[in-house]
């Protein structure tokens, strides 16, 4: 790569190696052209009242890449299912869910695109919930222009391992809620823990099949996860009960259904008394009170995931216990905060 100085008529197509100011006294002082523009047939009017009859353009080796250029083919590359690319703005490509669902980062590829010189991609943390619309990444090289081995490098990683981010849709899964506790179950007070769990359920694109009540017995409660699932549900949550008190049955309940227990306990606050079980493969979450009285718990972090496919392990819910201390923000911004950024690394 070299600078040369050309007259404006054989400068288009060509990229302007420095910034070119414009000032409209009292009103305007700044770059009209900004180092690295490609220049175009149109921009010459602007250039010549701006007194530029010649330019320090940059001259391309046959390896180079211009960094619009680069940016454009590291967007592509890492662009998988869901996403979508934007033009390049001062080199950068910033990538957008086409979707709603939960983003996918394969932190392993993102890391290794880093680690190349001159090369940066950006994104928000694994298993984020996302809109259409949001963005999820932004990259670009470094300097003006770039080896075309290094861009080369970077699209051979994004191929090597599958891609790098992807958004994937919430599947349509009809659950089942079980409220426990004899309080509810005799009518002495009104429900209000059920509607909270099938806001939730409903606000992913899943519906919810029934809404059963059982007193504090874990047979019955037992019986009545066993039978939801009989009836179609592919997902169970049963609510409250879940301490350790003698009283507190659900956990118990959830043994004798026959379901095998991921993880009884999460290092997530609010949530510390969550059950991840499965009876076969329908997940059967047992839902601590917290789920009832704050607004976003360890539920939050582990049904997007559900819902987008992944099965869950113990050490899954062990990971959470990182970023898994909720701020009780007076506005909450969720998913834009630090809860759950351990998500990040699984």
């Amino acid at each position: 790569m070299q600078v040369q100085l050309l007259p404006l008529e054989d400068a288009v197509g060509k990229v302007l190696s420095h910034d070119i100011t414009k000032i409209i006294r009292g009103e305007f002082k700044g770059p009209a052209f900004k180092k690295g523009h490609v220049i175009t047939a149109e921009d010459v009017p602007e250039l010549l009242k701006l007194g530029k009859e010649r330019v320090y353009v940059l001259k391309l080796d046959a390896d180079d890449v211009h960094e619009d250029e680069a940016g454009i083919r590291l967007g592509r590359a890492a662009a998988g299912q869901g996403v979508t690319c934007s033009a390049p703005k001062e080199s950068r490509v910033n990538l957008f869910a086409d979707i709603p669902g939960l983003l996918k980062v394969n932190v392993p590829a993102l890391e290794e695109i880093n680690d190349l010189p001159e090369v940066i991609l950006s994104t928000l943390p694994n298993n984020t919930p996302v809109e259409a619309g949001e963005m999820l990444a932004g990259t670009k090289v470094i300097p003006l222009v770039v080896k075309d081995d290094v861009v080369k490098a970077a699209e051979e990683i994004c191929a090597k391992h599958g891609g790098v981010i992807r958004v994937v849709p919430f599947r349509p899964m009809d659950a089942g809620i079980i409220v426990t506790g004899n309080e509810v179950y005799h009518g002495r007070i009104k429900d209000s823990f059920g509607p909270v769990l099938k806001q939730k359920v409903e606000s992913l694109g899943s519906r919810i099949l029934a809404i059963e009540y059982a007193p504090d017995d874990a047979q019955v409660i037992a019986r009545l996860i066993n039978g939801m699932i009989t009836g179609g549900a592919r997902l169970v949550l049963v609510s409250g009960g879940m301490s350790v008190d003698p009283d507190d049955v659900t956990p118990q309940g959830i043994r004798l259904s026959g379901a095998s227990i991921e993880k009884y306990g999460s290092p997530i606050l609010p949530g510390a008394m969550f059950m991840l079980a499965y009876r076969g493969n329908v997940p059967v979450l047992g839902v601590p009170a917290c789920g009832m009285y704050f607004r976003i718990t360890v539920l939050d972090l582990v049904l997007p995931r559900l819902l987008a496919g992944d099965r869950l392990t113990r050490r899954d819910i062990v990971a959470l216990a990182h970023g898994g201390l909720c701020r009780s923000c007076r506005v909450c911004h969720y998913p834009r905060c630090s809860f759950g950024l351990a998500r990040a690394g699984i």
